[in-house]
Parts: C-alpha cells; structure tokens; sequence
C-alpha cells in the first residue's frame, strides 16, 4: 500500500461522520458480545470499531485485531496505545492467521470484498474457531445507492453461497443498518 493509498484509507475508515450510516454503537450491541470473550475482528484496518469491541468483551476478553497491510497495523496500534485487552494479528488476505479454537466470534465489517478466494478464505477461517464459534458479516447492500461502487460489494447472495461452501448456515439477520446487511452464522451439523 502506497503513502496516498494509505492516506485516503484511513480518512475514509475513520472519518467522524461514519458513525452516522455505520452506527456503531448499534452494531457492537447487535453481536451480542459478552464479558470474557475472545472474538476476532477481521479486517480491523486502523481500528474504528476495534476500541468498541475491546469494551464490549471487558478487560478480561481478548480482541484479536486481524489486518494483512502492516501500515494500517501500525497506525490501530497507535491509536489504541494502552488498551491491553487487543492484539494485533498480521494476517493474510487468504488466511487470517488466527490462534486456532480461541475466538469465539469472528467479526467481519465491510472486508470481505478483500478476501481472495471467498468461500476458500471462510474455510480456513472456520477451521480456527471452535466448532460453537459465530461468524458475522457486515457488508452493503447491493442496492443502496450509498457507500463505494456496485463492483467492491458483495451481494448477500454471494456471500451466502460462499458461506455454504465453507460449511456455515445463516442463524440470524438482523436489519439494523439502513445500507448494509447484517448476517450471522454457525457451522452447518
């Protein structure tokens, strides 16, 4: 990632008036977190919903904060400079690289038009968690006219097929975000 191509993603992922199409707090309520869990948060980028998610699990839970661009690491590490309870996780965009049966949810927000490879990537992330483990996706709707370009979305029938092919099922969706959907899933029996 070039210096520009950082800047401009940083000021996207935490310009201040996201929080009023993405509404954050909402959203972290909505995954239902617990006190003492470890959860992942795949593609955390610089850390926007990262201090939120760390405060949802309380000090004793863990938030493993995955990203495969090290700048974008460095810039999450910085603003969260004190908070004990996150760990940063070099991951890759074909494998988060996850402590394997330690997360209890893995959280994905507006990433998975990044992962290579889709169902191939929601396999290897499946085979980390523990068998009771969530996985939620947050993404945009295709037919909303707001957020980035038709071809960086992937509709909700995509993900589903993928999600099918990695061995999960669709327990719950929730309809709390008035541009994207709110998927969550368990392994299949």
């Amino acid at each position: 990632m070039t210096p520009k191509e950082l800047a401009g993603a940083l000021q996207r992922q935490l310009n201040p008036r996201r929080a009023r199409w993405q509404r954050p707090a909402a959203l972290v309520r909505a995954l239902g977190l617990r006190r003492g869990q470890a959860i992942a948060e795949i593609g955390c980028g610089p850390g926007y919903f990262t201090p939120r998610l760390a405060r949802a699990v309380g000090p004793s839970g863990h938030v493993y904060a995955v990203d495969p661009e090290p700048a974008v690491l460095d810039v999450m590490r910085r603003r969260l400079r004190g908070v004990r309870n996150v760990t940063p996780v070099l991951g890759r965009d074909d494998d988060p690289l996850l402590p394997r049966g330690r997360c209890e949810a893995a959280v994905l927000i507006n990433v998975y038009h990044h992962m290579h490879g889709g169902a191939r990537f929601l396999r290897r992330l499946v085979a980390e968690l523990p068998r009771h483990a969530r996985v939620v996706n947050v993404d945009w709707n295709e037919t909303t006219e707001f957020g980035p370009p038709p071809k960086r979305r992937v509709p909700r029938a995509r993900f589903l097929r993928d999600a099918r092919r990695a061995g999960l099922r669709l327990v719950a969706e929730r309809a709390i975000l008035p541009h994207q959907y709110f998927l969550v899933l368990r392994r299949a029996r």
